[in-house]
C-alpha cells in the first residue's frame, strides 16, 4: 500500500480515471460560452473547472466506495484500488469530502444561487451510485448528472438558464446515457447474477445497443435545435456533422456478439466527441 499522501492521491486519481474529466468539462464550458455569448472571465473559467473536477472526483470516488463489495466480486473490477487493497476506505472517504468541499467553494465564488443549489447537485451525484440497485433507468440518472454541467455553468454565470441551455443539458444527458448503455453490456451476466439493474441485464445486449443508438440520434436532433435557437453558424453545424460521424463509428465498433472494443468506444471516442463539440461551438460563438 502506498505510504505517502501523494502516492495515495495518485492511486485515487488512477482509480477514478481522472483524465476522463474531459467528458463533461467541455460541455460545461460550452454552456458558459453560450450563457454569456462570449468568453467568460478567466476567474469564472477557473472556478467552473474547479467545480467540474471536484464534482466528478467526488462522484467517482464515492461510486468506488459504494460499490466496493460489488467490484470485489466482479472479475472485471476486482483489481480496482479499493477491493485490491491499494487504497483504504478512510482515505477514499476523505478524498470524497475534500472534493465536495471544492464544489461548494467554487459555487460560492461563482454565484449565490449556485452556492445554494450545490448541495442538491452533490446529493444527486453521490446518490447515483445506488440507483443500479433498484432501477434500470440508472443510465439516465448518470446522464442527468453530466447533463447538469451546462445548466450549472449558466446558473453560475448568469443566475438563470434559458431554453437553449436546458436543451443542451438534455442532449448531454442522452449522450451519456447512450454510451453508458454500451459500457454496461460488459457486465450482463454478473448483473443478472447479483440482481443489479441495467438495460442490458433486464432486456438484452441487442436491445441496449439499439436503444443507445436511438438516444444518440435524439441527442443530435436536440443539438441541431439548440444551434438554431442560439443562431449558430457553419462551424457549429460542421462540428455536429463530425460528432455524428464519430458516434456512428462508435456504434460500429460494438456488436452483440463482439464486445471486445467497448473500452475504445466508451473512453476514446467520447473524449473526442466532447472536445470537438466544445472547440467548434465555442469557436462559432467567439467568431461572431
Amino acid at each position: 500500500m502506498n505510504s505517502s499522501v501523494l502516492g495515495r492521491i495518485r492511486t485515487t486519481l488512477e482509480m477514478i480515471k481522472f483524465e476522463h474529466s474531459v467528458f463533461a468539462l467541455p460541455f460545461a464550458l460550452t454552456g458558459a460560452v453560450l450563457a454569456v455569448h462570449g468568453w467568460p472571465t478567466w476567474r469564472q473559467v477557473l472556478w467552473i473547472i474547479v467545480a467540474m473536477v471536484g464534482a466528478r472526483s467526488a462522484a467517482m470516488t464515492f461510486n468506488r466506495i459504494a460499490d466496493l463489495r460489488i467490484d470485489a466480486a466482479n472479475p472485471r473490477t476486482r483489481m480496482r484500488a479499493l477491493p485490491a487493497g491499494h487504497l483504504t476506505m478512510g482515505f477514499a472517504a476523505g478524498f470524497t469530502v475534500v472534493s465536495c468541499a471544492l464544489v461548494m467553494l467554487a459555487a460560492y465564488e461563482l454565484n449565490p444561487l449556485a452556492f445554494k443549489l450545490a448541495p442538491v447537485v452533490i446529493a444527486l451525484l453521490l446518490g447515483y451510485s445506488y440507483t443500479k440497485r433498484f432501477t434500470f433507468l440508472s443510465h439516465l440518472v448518470l446522464g442527468l448528472c453530466l447533463g447538469l454541467s451546462p445548466v450549472a455553468a449558466s446558473i453560475a454565470l448568469r443566475g438563470d438558464v434559458d431554453r437553449g441551455i436546458l436543451l443542451l443539458g438534455a442532449a448531454v444527458m442522452l449522450w451519456v446515457a447512450g454510451f453508458d448503455l454500451i459500457y454496461a453490456c460488459q457486465d450482463v451476466e454478473f448483473d443478472r447474477q447479483k440482481g443489479l439493474f441495467s438495460v442490458p441485464a433486464r432486456f438484452s445486449i441487442r436491445v441496449a445497443l439499439w436503444l443507445s443508438a436511438m438516444l444518440h440520434i435524439a441527442m443530435m436532433a436536440l443539438l441541431v435545435t439548440v444551434a438554431r435557437i442560439e443562431s449558430l453558424g457553419w462551424l457549429a453545424f460542421a462540428g455536429l456533422a463530425l460528432v455524428a460521424l464519430l458516434l456512428a463509428y462508435e456504434h460500429g465498433l460494438v456488436r452483440p456478439s463482439d464486445l471486445s472494443r467497448v473500452n475504445a468506444a466508451f473512453f476514446n471516442i467520447n473524449g473526442f466527441v466532447s472536445v470537438l463539440f466544445f472547440v467548434t461551438w465555442a469557436g462559432d460563438v467567439l467568431m461572431h
